[in-house]
């Protein structure tokens, strides 16, 4: 999810066909846009803006997931713009796939590796359950095959799954996977992952962290010993702190941006499981409320199916174009 330079950052793009792309996210998000707009279609029967239409577009935008600030600043364009006037549902759909697209499209970033830093640091955390292990495979695969050397810290020292997960995506990708016992040290493991990458000038380590919010004490001081150590390393480490999101808990994901965020400075988010969910605004209302880089999405399992996050052909499916 970013771009790739031979001494300047280097990311991910959508290097498969656009109109391959666009079907797996129109698909993906198939949910999420028959809520939001089927749900327009029936709001806008009487074709004329007025309060009481005003009022259910709001209320049908916060059902969806855009959260009520977002969905009131939304209504209040259609106000300001468009009151006392007939408009169609398509005509409906079209402004507000623009004025989507205006919250999302500063926040629509690619992670941008820089080569120069033999190794780009990447602290990949979020809670388990949301396809963070998964994510950091795609991620390793995905710049593997743009020609970046890449290695994998299998952090996650509290779950067997996660180690032997990382190890599979490390054989399918030809990626060096530096994992240890269970229940081990994960800083110590993210120390010895990156003297590692240091000596073999890797160009990307992505480390894996575990996600036990049960105590969060716990979990803060981890993640405080794992930055602090890697700094013994490199003091500029880690270079970027990813925060992954399942799109399928709605609104809770603004409570996990905020505790993280609590317990190490997150720079971007990736959002997965966006195909099992009909809560894909959720993604507009963390744009417009943290102001975070989104830099991917996920609408499936496969590899093609984690691409950079694009602001107008996500406000587009979303609202059913």
């Amino acid at each position: 999810m970013g771009r790739v330079n031979s001494a300047k950052p280097h990311g991910m793009t959508n290097d498969q066909p656009k109109s391959g792309w666009l079907s797996r996210l129109r698909s993906g998000l198939s949910r999420s846009s028959s809520k939001l707009g089927e749900g327009i279609g029936a709001v806008f029967t009487k074709h004329r803006l007025d309060d009481e239409t005003l009022a259910g577009l709001e209320e049908l935008l916060i059902a969806s997931d855009l959260g009520p600030q977002t969905a009131a600043k939304l209504a209040s364009e259609f106000s300001k713009n468009r009151f006392g006037k007939d408009v169609s549902d398509t005509e409906v759909k079209a402004a507000l796939a623009e004025q989507i697209a205006a919250i999302l499209q500063p926040y629509a970033v690619p992670l941008a590796v820089d080569r120069a830093k033999k190794p780009f640091v990447v602290l990949v955390v979020g809670v388990n359950g949301t396809g963070k292990t998964t994510t950091i495979g795609k991620l390793a695969k995905y710049y593997k095959g743009q020609g970046l050397g890449v290695m994998i810290a299998a952090g996650d020292t509290f779950r067997a799954a996660a180690i032997s997960q990382l190890k599979i995506w490390g054989e399918r990708s030809g990626c060096e996977v530096i994992a240890g016992p269970e229940g081990g040290d994960s800083a110590a493991l993210a120390y010895q992952a990156l003297e590692k990458a240091q000596a073999a000038q890797t160009d990307l380590l992505l480390i894996d962290t575990a996600g036990r919010l049960h105590n969060k004490t716990d979990l803060m001081q981890e993640l405080a010993k794992i930055a602090r150590v890697l700094k013994k390393v490199d003091a500029e480490a880690p270079h970027a702190v990813l925060l992954v999101l399942d799109a399928t808990t709605g609104q809770n994901a603004h409570a996990q941006v905020e505790i993280f965020r609590e317990l190490i400075q997150v720079t971007g988010l990736i959002v997965t499981k966006l195909d099992g969910s009909a809560k894909g605004g959720v993604l507009v209302a963390l744009a417009d409320r943290f102001g975070l880089p989104i830099h991917a999405i996920g609408v499936g399992e496969g590899v093609e199916d984690l691409r950079p996050f694009g602001a107008k052909e996500f406000a587009k499916v979303l609202v059913g174009i």
